[in-house]
């Protein structure tokens, strides 16, 4: 890897870990520029604004995490209501990246931008568009072998399931406890056992 990407990877990891923990709105450059250690001629370098910044760390962070976190699991499996349960189980109770404190990045970047930024919801809205489109194929595949009814209306379970993680990810971040993931936990393996 060059110095500059070094450099541009650098500024991007750190300026996430940042806003993780701050938040977008509250993170100034000054910030990301004392945590990196760069000078101000360098970020601008990479980045034109704190909003190019922002877009690249969803583009080149966050999707490639995401996917590989959210995605990855549901494209190979037969059961697919357990293979959510345990994809579910195990970012909200066992990732040690995720912190019940700060909620989940994309999440809070939805809430903190997307209203205001359409670059930002342009490319939010993509990658819960292939969270969701995974979770239906996952769906669809399971109702082909057998192990999900076919009747069951597969974007129905996969808004369900996002829409229940993005909650009680802002629930976990208000209460500062994972108790309540253990709520949703309880009660997603009660809805998926009505699907199969």
């Amino acid at each position: 890897m060059k110095k500059s990407e070094a450099t541009r990877l650098n500024i991007l990891q750190k300026a996430f870990e940042l806003i993780y923990v701050k938040g977008y709105q509250t993170t100034s450059v000054d910030e990301i520029i004392a945590t990196t250690q760069v000078t101000k001629g360098a970020f601008y370098y990479h980045f034109k604004t704190k909003d190019d910044m922002g877009l690249a760390i969803i583009n080149e962070l966050l999707i490639n995490n995401f996917r590989s976190t959210f995605i990855k699991p549901l494209e190979t499996s037969n059961h697919p209501l357990e293979c959510i349960y345990n994809l579910m189980h195990g970012v909200l109770m066992e990732n040690e990246f995720l912190k019940v404190e700060y909620g989940c990045p994309v999440s809070n970047f939805t809430q903190e931008m997307a209203p205001w930024h359409i670059d930002f919801t342009k490319a939010l809205n993509l990658l819960s568009k292939q969270w969701e489109d995974a979770i239906i194929a996952c769906i669809e595949n399971g109702k082909k072998e057998g192990t999900v009814k076919s009747g069951v209306d597969a974007r129905e379970i996969a808004v369900f399931v996002i829409s229940g993680y993005w909650g009680v990810r802002n629930l976990g971040k208000l209460e500062n406890s994972k108790s309540v993931y253990l709520i949703y936990l309880k009660g997603l393996k009660s809805y998926f056992k009505s699907k199969q």
